[in-house]
């Protein structure tokens, strides 16, 4: 089942991310960079023995792991999770770690993709699942405009009964906007609710334990992977294409010095 789900995936963002990845086809690279835009549970918070701080098992790390494992360094993750943030402070440049406006960031960035995980600050601040769809659409509609790769993430779940079903609207919110913008999408919502004991493995009321990252981790290569390698094979056939024009001209030319040999005023007429 796990394979399934696995093999879907992958084809569901390469097909939903086949707009996004043309832009590929005219900036091939050799080097991909990802940042990963969050709250706390993409920062890597963790509490442990009560005190809740950055751990560094967290699932961006993790998923850069998994990726290099693969490609080696030509993949870097950058984590750019800022804690207690929601996604509309993040498009508008407020809230805490401020860092200006999303569309002045993005311009400025190298990065090919961006992960975008919210939802748990939406419900902890009591925004409506209307406010957090807008905010999410203006995120990944700015991305593609300026040539990235949106991939939209549900939040974890959260082992509060009454906040997890209003995270539960939040997350219907990100599935919705990753289908009207045709990116690809980690349910991780969907995915850790159906596991038995996801709540052993959360370390408090939002942020999982060190395992349960390693989960999310998986989730994220499930779906990032098939995009990466798409754009190493853009990059490798844009390598080749120049090497196959000139062997045709190559051959052209012995052909012609052959034509003419026998005749030293042939096409010089």
């Amino acid at each position: 089942m796990k394979r399934a789900l696995s093999v879907c995936a992958a084809a569901c963002a390469l097909a939903l991310s086949a707009p996004a990845l043309s832009h590929a086809d005219d900036n091939t690279q050799s080097q991909v960079l990802i940042e990963a835009y969050g709250d706390s549970t993409t920062l890597g918070i963790s509490c442990i023995d009560g005190r809740c701080g950055p751990q560094p098992d967290n699932a961006v790390t993790y998923l850069q792991d998994e990726l290099r494992a693969k490609y080696g360094a030509r993949v870097t993750v950058a984590n750019l999770g800022v804690g207690g943030t929601m996604a509309s402070q993040l498009r508008d440049g407020t809230g805490p770690g401020r860092n200006g406006p999303w569309k002045a960031r993005l311009a400025a960035s190298n990065a090919q993709i961006v992960t975008i995980n919210y939802g748990i600050n939406e419900v902890m601040h009591n925004q409506t699942p209307e406010q957090f769809y807008e905010a999410e659409t203006d995120l990944v509609k700015t991305a593609q405009a300026l040539g990235k790769l949106p991939v939209l993430q549900t939040s974890n779940p959260m082992p509060d009964g009454r906040l997890n079903t209003r995270l539960a609207a939040m997350a219907a919110m990100t599935r919705r906007v990753a289908a009207e913008q045709h990116v690809p999408l980690v349910d991780q919502y969907a995915a850790i609710s159906s596991m038995a004991d996801w709540k052993t493995q959360m370390s408090d009321g939002a942020h999982p334990k060190p395992g349960l990252y390693r989960v999310k981790a998986q989730q994220d290569f499930r779906v990032i992977d098939p995009l990466v390698q798409r754009m190493f094979d853009v990059a490798a056939a844009s390598v080749q294409k120049p090497q196959q024009r000139q062997q045709p001209q190559r051959q052209r030319s012995a052909s012609s010095l052959h034509s003419t040999s026998g005749n030293p005023t042939k096409g010089n007429s």
